[in-house]
């Protein structure tokens, strides 16, 4: 559990820029952006390094740091929670994008039983081995990273064959009317403009689509 101040002061880092790139960070200037001590600053930042929320690198002219991708989760966690307080209602998020050709991997990962007997217990469907994947347009690129701030769907990492696989992150869609999801590895960044998607269909075959087909995807959120 990350106790509130260092929360407070993961924002802090995140607000001069620490998600997107290292920032330099002294003790003396974060301790007034926290109305605290340096010292009480500096043992923030060692909490928050301890618990993986950021990395330092320390150089000849200060410490730089950036939040991690754990870090980034905590925050969007926050986010969802006060969307949920300032705007109560539901709604929907669509993302459209043009249909690309994958690497052929999809197939593989979701036949694996750790990943899909997961995918079948916590989504509710058995999913066709094998994804769809979609470039999205410009202009729907900021509303994929809106959407990081839903609740989106563990899928646990597990070790099969003395081989580790990583975990994942599932959200619920809705795509041309069939049922979906978009699958996220939890290890890496994905690039912002592209997702993957599961479905109980096969969604190429379903819907006539060829590379450069136009998809549109739905999220419902509440």
């Amino acid at each position: 559990m990350v106790v509130a101040d260092d929360l407070q002061c993961l924002k802090v880092i995140a607000l001069m820029g620490g998600c997107n790139e290292k920032v330099w960070v002294s003790s003396q200037a974060l301790a007034k952006k926290l109305d605290t001590s340096p010292q009480t600053a500096s043992r923030r930042l060692i909490s928050l390094e301890n618990q993986q929320i950021i990395t330092r690198a320390m150089r000849p002219d200060g410490q730089y740091v950036v939040v991690t991708r754990r870090g980034e989760e905590l925050l969007r966690r926050e986010y969802a929670d006060y969307r949920r307080i300032f705007e109560p209602e539901g709604g929907t998020f669509v993302l459209e994008g043009a249909v690309i050709d994958g690497l052929g991997e999809g197939r593989y990962y979701v036949s694996i039983p750790g990943y899909h007997d997961q995918f079948v217990e916590r989504l509710g469907f058995e999913p066709y081995p094998g994804t769809l994947n979609l470039q999205l347009t410009p202009a729907c690129v900021p509303v994929r990273a809106r959407i990081e701030a839903l609740d989106w769907i563990e899928i646990e990492g597990f070790v099969a064959d003395n081989r580790t696989f990583g975990n994942a992150h599932c959200l619920p869609c809705s795509v041309e009317g069939h049922p979906g999801a978009i699958v996220m590895p939890g290890r890496s960044h994905y690039p912002e403009d592209i997702i993957e998607i599961i479905s109980p269909v096969a969604l190429r075959k379903t819907l006539t689509l060829e590379t450069g087909s136009t998809v549109v995807v739905e999220i419902a959120y509440d």
